[in-house]
């Protein structure tokens, strides 16, 4: 069981797999000396080298991979992409009511790490996704307003209200609270 050298004992599957390459069982084995198929060609050679080429050769997307939180991330990334294929409203508010029931579940029992997520605005999609469509088609006010200007500030038609910053809620205003020479404390006349 040891070596002459005093090495450790030999187990016994080591023993069993000594005894079988000394019988030539592993002689005729097909890819004997020849590198494992796909190790090196997917990529640099780490323990998952198979899972990619498995997800390669099944033609299948490595995001079922993914945590829950992260696939439910990168759906609500693509949802205009994915409206843009459909061709009514309707199906357009379905799909974003199933992702909206999606969403909500994850909020309610969330699983995998903490990524923020935020519920689908129905409206606001569908706002989108007319306007893709009219400047697909090149109806509607979205080519009016690449070809005449209206629309951007400045042009007549008044944009969105400019979004507050992070860091305004950290601001103080100053209450002119008068003084007792007729000066407001922060020093202006009033």
């Amino acid at each position: 069981m040891t070596d002459a050298a005093g090495a450790r004992p030999e187990s016994p599957v080591d023993r069993a797999i000594r005894e079988a390459v000394e019988r030539g069982e592993f002689d005729d084995l097909p890819g004997k000396g020849k590198p494992l198929p796909g190790a090196g060609r997917i990529g640099p050679v780490d323990g998952d080298w198979w899972v990619r080429g498995y997800l390669q050769r099944e033609g299948l997307s490595g995001e079922a991979l993914l945590p829950p939180s992260i696939q439910l991330r990168k759906e609500l990334d693509r949802l205009d992409d994915t409206v843009a294929r459909f061709t009514d409203e309707r199906r357009v508010r379905e799909h974003v009511e199933e992702v909206d029931a999606r969403v909500v579940d994850h909020m309610r029992y969330p699983a995998g790490p903490r990524v923020p997520i935020r519920r689908p605005d129905a409206d606001a999609v569908v706002a989108r996704w007319r306007a893709a469509r009219e400047a697909r088609d090149g109806t509607g006010p979205a080519s009016e307003e690449r070809t005449t200007g209206v629309g951007r500030p400045g042009h007549g038609v008044p944009s969105e209200p400019a979004r507050r910053r992070w860091w305004s809620r950290f601001r103080r205003r100053r209450r002119a609270r008068p003084g007792p020479t007729g000066a407001d404390t922060d020093g202006r006349a009033g």
